[in-house]
């Protein structure tokens, strides 16, 4: 097999991979809001209960190839959070500092039912719908806010390069218990074997890691 075979049956994979990736995150997804839909009712009253303001969360993360887009989830701190962190220095400081996120016990904004959701992973639910559109993949790296995109310094293209996803390698590691820049060899060893039976392994590896609640802070 000459050069241009070679490279023509490494694209016809490619795209097979992405096609049955992508049929597989419509099914999963839409199967999930239906099943889920009484669980997603009932969180949603939960926290919207705890202070009146709405029980969803949408953040703005990078997509592939760079496009912003907003995730869903279960909102696990108090109402205007953002805001709050921001005006603080000090604590703004300590969570650049520890990896765009502040350590386990430490973050004042997180509320009681939100540290459940957080360690539970339930507030990750509403993802499927960012799934379902296309935003997302179910396997994937994990999306990262603007300011995270200088951790992957000249191998940010790379790892643009792939749709993020609501599980992956990062999550079935450790999650939170790993931080930069051990977190983008991570992801990146990711985007460099991605396949759909490499999905599949993640997919495992990360409902057992649910399950034992490791990184979830």
């Amino acid at each position: 097999m000459n050069e241009t075979e070679e490279n023509a049956k490494e694209i016809a994979n490619h795209h097979v991979y992405h096609f049955f990736k992508r049929v597989t995150d419509i099914v999963i997804s839409a199967i999930a809001l239906i099943v889920l839909s009484p669980l997603i009712l009932i969180l949603a009253i939960i926290v919207f209960a705890q202070d009146g303001h709405s029980p969803f969360y949408r953040q703005v993360r990078i997509g592939l190839h760079g496009k912003p887009f907003r995730m869903y989830k279960f909102r696990s701190m108090i109402y205007n959070a953002d805001k709050i962190l921001e005006k603080d220095p000090k604590l703004y400081k300590k969570y650049v500092d520890n990896g765009f996120k502040l350590p386990e016990g430490e973050d004042p904004r997180i509320t009681k039912i939100g540290a459940f959701l957080r360690k539970t992973s339930l507030d990750e639910i509403p993802q499927f719908l960012n799934i379902l559109i296309g935003e997302m993949s179910l396997v994937g790296p994990r999306p990262i806010v603007k300011k995270e995109l200088v951790e992957y310094g000249d191998r940010l293209e790379e790892f643009l390069s792939v749709k993020p996803g609501a599980l992956g390698l990062w999550q079935a590691t450790g999650r939170s218990n790993i931080g930069y820049p051990e977190r983008c060899d991570v992801e990146l060893q990711y985007v460099e074997n991605a396949s759909y039976w490499y999905d599949i392994k993640i997919f495992c590896a990360c409902c057992i890691s649910i399950l034992k609640k490791d990184g979830a802070f």
